[in-house]
């Protein structure tokens, strides 16, 4: 148990000292992987005797690393009997008022420790802010681990891009497409500094520099801005039409979509159409009109996806339907749940638009007759589902097209896959997954759910921060070529590189599906995603060419894998 970690008795009040906290509190490891693993190791070691909350067998750890110097939790952490017996005032009081010692952990190692105090200063600090009387916060949620199945892709490295920054990661590779043309299929991959690229046999070509074609693009800072997505209308060899989403400046203009007044804006987001002159072209060369824009209350969750129901055939309701997913903003955790929490606005949601129709409010888009929310004037109409933190990638599986997954990326316990039914409510912010979530609670925490469920949809896949941090939606594997993978929704974890696989045959909405871990084999032999990349953070994302071959690419190192066998592992 952490005795150390009292909030009941100040180290010092001196303006020194206080000036001294300060300083050593900047220094606070705080990614993602870090505190994960500060994570693990409280509560392998110390979630027995203490949480952020109350005093349990030791004192609630709420606030400490603001009261504390870093370097003094480190030493008491080590060796708290020594500090206690050589007159510390502090930990004196500790051990005058729990009458214990608490046992050294002379075996954590530097960084160890790093990650651990790193973890305890996002919770303590997360619990400082909760203006609830919660007291049931989980810090597991899924108690089970997902077991390694025995399936291990063959990858082959396929091609790596071309910087787009001196510093790292080099390529801010985000999003593939392929597309079916008469004499074969092109393939298109976006760096998210502005660059949309063609790849012909191995060979990458700038196709569109957003950088060059609109005047306001920002791609920084980094991991929420810059081109964020592309898709092809199912009929651009005959209507020569493709769409993008990128970043600007808050107020560069008037918002379809717009915060109030009152609110303090970061950026905005814009769904641009581009109709080029000539199909064939191996550059664009053309017209842009903009067809909607977005105030965004953070850098964060902005549009996220946008793409083409790849299994709606011509002359069916969806075909040629435009689906744009639409992060919260970060408009839960900034104050203003109410934004995200709410059917009349587009924040949190999955749009389901008509690109070439105009009976939108702007008349610069169309809003289909048959989504749910159609003339209710308490709704909006554009919105397929919603109740999403950050709605990342949408695909269909083209053996069963009416499974629409849609990958949700979580605040810091769970992590989903969720069916996209119409009309759905996720829940977000008042659900993570299977948990109740509570904005105004300690927000690095779910809570049990109510006994009344207001209605919401729950996802068939989730995972907790044990497993992963952020997942990486992928692709229902429906070619022949490689057998083992038909029928399997691949996907992955984007910070980690884990990579997972799920049946999609017994899948039933409401139901959690079976996950297992999925292999990574590379020149013979058995390897995971960090080791190829040679980097803690992997920034892991899934792509697909024209005819259905399953890619994985890699921000970390702006590199490409093709998926070229499955194998078992098996004995």
């Amino acid at each position: 148990m952490l005795l150390g970690f009292a909030t009941s008795c100040n180290f010092s009040d001196t303006k020194e000292n206080k000036e001294s906290v300060t300083q050593k509190n900047n220094l606070y490891v705080g990614s993602e992987l870090a505190v994960q693993h500060g994570m693990e190791l409280f509560n392998q070691h110390c979630a027995s005797c203490h949480n952020f909350r109350e005093n349990e067998i030791g004192p609630n750890l709420s606030g400490v690393t603001s009261e504390v110097p870093k370097d003094w939790l480190k030493t008491f952490i080590k060796d708290p009997k020594s500090v206690i017996e050589n007159g510390d005032p502090r930990a004196s009081a500790l051990f005058e008022k729990y009458k214990l010692y608490m046992p050294p952990f002379s075996n954590f190692n530097d960084e160890e420790l790093e990650d651990l105090l790193g973890f305890v200063r996002k919770f303590s600090e997360a619990e400082k802010k909760n203006k609830s009387t919660r007291k049931d916060g989980i810090l597991d949620p899924i108690v089970d681990k997902i077991p390694t199945g025995d399936l291990s892709l063959v990858l082959e490295e396929w091609l790596t891009l071309p910087p787009s920054s001196q510093a790292s990661p080099l390529a801010r590779i985000n999003t593939m497409r392929g597309i079916k043309t008469r004499t074969g299929e092109r393939l298109f991959l976006a760096d998210l500094r502005g660059k949309l690229y063609e790849i012909t046999n191995g060979n990458i070509k700038v196709y569109l520099d957003l950088n060059l074609e609109e005047d306001n693009f920002m791609d920084n800072p980094g991991f929420g801005t810059g081109l964020g997505s592309f898709a092809f209308h199912p009929d651009f060899e005959t209507n020569g039409r493709f769409y993008t989403t990128h970043t600007e400046p808050p107020k560069t203009a008037t918002a379809d979509f717009a915060v109030p007044d009152s609110i303090r804006t970061t950026l905005q987001w814009v769904l641009t159409e581009w109709q080029v002159d000539d199909t064939a072209a191996i550059k664009f060369n053309g017209l842009k009109r903009e067809v909607l824009r977005a105030d965004m209350v953070t850098g964060v969750h902005g549009f996220q996806e946008l793409t083409f129901n790849t299994t709606a055939e011509k002359g069916t309701d969806d075909y040629g339907l435009l689906y744009l997913g639409i992060g919260d903003g970060g408009t839960a955790l900034s104050g203003y749940p109410e934004l995200c929490d709410n059917p009349r606005k587009i924040w949190g949601s999955v749009l389901r638009i008509d690109p070439t129709g105009n009976n939108s409010k702007n008349g610069k888009y169309g809003i289909p007759k048959d989504n749910p929310f159609v003339d209710q004037p308490d709704k909006l109409g554009e919105i397929w589902c919603r109740g999403f933190r950050n709605p990342h990638r949408i695909s269909w599986n083209h053996d069963r097209p009416d499974q629409m997954f849609i990958s949700n990326i979580g605040q810091h316990s769970v992590e989903e896959v969720n069916l996209g039914e119409k009309g759905a409510d996720f829940g977000w912010p008042d659900r993570e997954g299977t948990f109740l979530f509570d904005p105004n609670a300690n927000t690095e925490l779910v809570y049990p759910l109510p006994k009344d469920d207001a209605g919401y949809s729950y996802p068939i896949i989730q995972y907790d921060h044990d497993e992963g941090n952020a997942v990486s939606g992928g692709f229902v594997y429906t070619n022949t070529t490689i057998p083992l993978l038909k029928g399997k929704y691949i996907f992955g974890d984007i910070p980690r590189g884990t990579l997972f696989y799920a049946e999609t045959g017994n899948m039933i909405e409401g139901a959690q599906a079976t996950v297992s871990k999925l292999g990574v084999t590379m020149n013979g032999q058995m390897s995971d995603m960090e080791a190829i990349t040679q980097n803690q953070r992997v920034d892991l994302r899934f792509g697909l060419d024209g005819s259905g071959n399953l890619y994985i690419f890699t921000k970390s190192n702006g590199k490409v894998y093709k998926v070229v066998d499955c194998i078992s592992t098996s004995l």
